[in-house]
């Protein structure tokens, strides 16, 4: 299974990609993330490798090589399928089954628009096949920029994270537009809920459009402690909400949606 994480900017979707893979890590699962957004850089430190990936952009040679390599050459984007011990050591960091490839990052001022990694990414998602026991987590950029480049047409499902406000649910209902119209998964996350009436208020808001939501993360302190302190979130009120919620993206819930709009 592929599962993209995305949402609007800052609503915590490396933060629910990271929890997801650590949960899928205890069931068993190797665990394939794939950090696909080209601004935030803080993925790999979460998950708690050192140094993130070389990117892959290099692999093809960077943005001004990229259709040229992609098309022919030697590169492993040249194969047909790519599996996950196809790709080069120095483009992967792993850990006891926790794997990391990232994309590529806005690194300058003025190096033109993000539009290569866009292509890279919808590539790479397509040509990787996964074995029974394998998962990958893709954390995609802020937004829905992704779905116009085509990224979403080699996931499973989409995983959208919405937390406490109105734009964030105004994004989760375009999204659910977006994907509706890919016959693609989907399923809805809250995330940093506190007690309170919020929660049931979003999930009736949500409800209206259409959109059903499968489990909440709570607003726990230590989500912001080990990101200052630059740890490993391994335990706490959000990390065991994180595992119900895998549960129900194994276990076929996040296609719900699909078979109510077809009902």
């Amino acid at each position: 299974m592929k599962i993209s994480v995305c949402g609007k900017g800052g609503c915590g979707k490396s933060t629910v990609c990271m929890l997801l893979a650590r949960h899928a890590l205890k069931k068993g699962w190797q665990v394939l993330v794939v950090d696909a957004d080209d601004s935030n850089t803080g993925l790999s430190r979460m998950l708690g490798f050192e140094n993130p990936p070389t990117p892959l952009m290099s692999l093809v040679g960077g943005k001004a090589r990229i259709k040229e390599t992609m098309g022919h050459g030697s590169t492993l984007l040249s194969s047909s399928h790519i599996r996950i011990e196809d790709i080069p050591a120095e483009y992967m960091v792993e850990q006891n089954g926790l794997m990391l490839v990232g994309i590529g990052k806005i690194l300058q001022a003025l190096e033109g628009c993000a539009c290569p990694m866009g292509v890279l990414c919808r590539e790479f998602l397509t040509k990787l096949a996964l074995d029974d026991h394998q998962i990958a987590m893709v954390d995609m950029e802020a937004g829905v920029e992704h779905f116009g480049r085509g990224i979403v047409e080699a996931i499973d499902t989409v995983l959208v994270v919405v937390e406490p406000s109105y734009d964030s649910m105004k994004m989760a209902e375009k999204i659910d537009e977006l994907v509706a119209a890919m016959n693609k998964g989907i399923a809805v996350v809250l995330n940093k809920m506190s007690s309170g009436p919020i929660g049931l208020k979003m999930k009736k808001e949500l409800a209206a459009r259409g959109i059903k939501v499968i489990g909440d993360v709570p607003n726990d302190p230590l989500v912001a402690e080990t990101s200052w302190e630059g740890s490993v979130l391994l335990s706490g009120i959000a990390f065991e909400a994180a595992g119900t919620i895998l549960d129900g993206l194994l276990s076929g819930i996040a296609d719900l949606s699909i078979r109510d709009r077809q009902i």
